[in-house]
């Protein structure tokens, strides 16, 4: 296996920039149209005001040299350049830094393939989480059994639906035993992002909504992880009992699918 440079790694963050900086258009970037170009796509100056960072010094990132430009300087390009979020933590690895923080991000999306696949999976409820456990894409099952489709964006949080949500909790028979066992799970994704603002106002919030969240969170935990829900009645008072599987979607973005299946 051929080892990757730096001077590769450089080669490829040049060939990465100029690829994507060909694909976009005045129109694209809110400029107003100059009639015929000579080359195709943005030019380096007009990047750089997009980006509000310095021609000389976004130049110099382009063409590759030994620079070292910040985490705000990745963003503001990747948001002249229009990156989605797999693009922008591309370009933060290229450019030898970590992908940014979660909260960098808006609310995340999935692939289309990979709403194809939740769909696919017709017979058994399926969703994708981030590492907040908001729910950003599930299939027809799951929206069976929790509702999505019919919250507003905020409300479709497993841990505030869990706490918070008084006919979800009636619905769970063994509430008291799982719920504990959720929140270790929570607690540890928690540990990944020690200091993300969105997870600390998450857990702040839920301390207020939840006695029980609020009593189980501040004592040591000594229960064993649970990624979701075990026993549920659905609309029409079954009790339903499921296993749990566990898929990385994004490991950049922490997003995670969670598959039901029927015991």
């Amino acid at each position: 296996m051929t080892d990757r440079t730096l001077v590769r790694t450089r080669t490829d963050l040049s060939d990465f920039l100029l690829r994507h900086r060909k694909k976009l258009t005045p129109v694209d970037a809110g400029l107003p149209s100059t009639g015929h170009r000579r080359t195709p796509g943005l030019r380096r100056e007009e990047v750089a005001a997009l980006a509000g960072v310095g021609l000389t010094w976004y130049t110099w990132f382009e063409q590759g040299r030994d620079i070292q430009v910040s985490e705000s300087f990745l963003l503001k390009v990747a948001k002249a350049l229009k990156l989605d979020d797999a693009e922008c933590s591309h370009l933060f690895l290229l450019a030898h830094r970590r992908p940014p923080p979660p909260e960098a991000y808006q609310w995340p999306s999935v692939n289309p393939l990979i709403q194809r696949l939740l769909d696919d999976l017709v017979a058994r409820p399926a969703y994708v989480a981030n590492l907040r456990w908001d729910v950003v894409a599930w299939n027809a099952c799951a929206d069976d059994l929790f509702g999505f489709t019919n919250r507003e964006q905020p409300e479709r949080n497993l841990i505030r639906l869990i706490f918070a949500d008084p006919e979800l909790r009636r619905r769970l028979p063994r509430w008291r035993d799982e719920a504990p066992k959720l929140l270790a799970q929570f607690r540890y994704d928690l540990a990944a992002a020690p200091d993300d603002p969105a997870m600390l106002a998450l857990v702040d919030e839920m301390k207020k909504l939840s006695p029980d969240f609020r009593r189980w969170f501040e004592q040591p935990s000594t229960e064993s992880h649970a990624r979701g829900i075990g026993t549920i009645m659905d609309s029409g008072g079954t009790q339903l009992g499921f296993m749990h599987e566990m898929l990385t979607v994004d490991e950049y973005r922490h997003l995670k699918m969670v598959v039901y299946f029927r015991q």
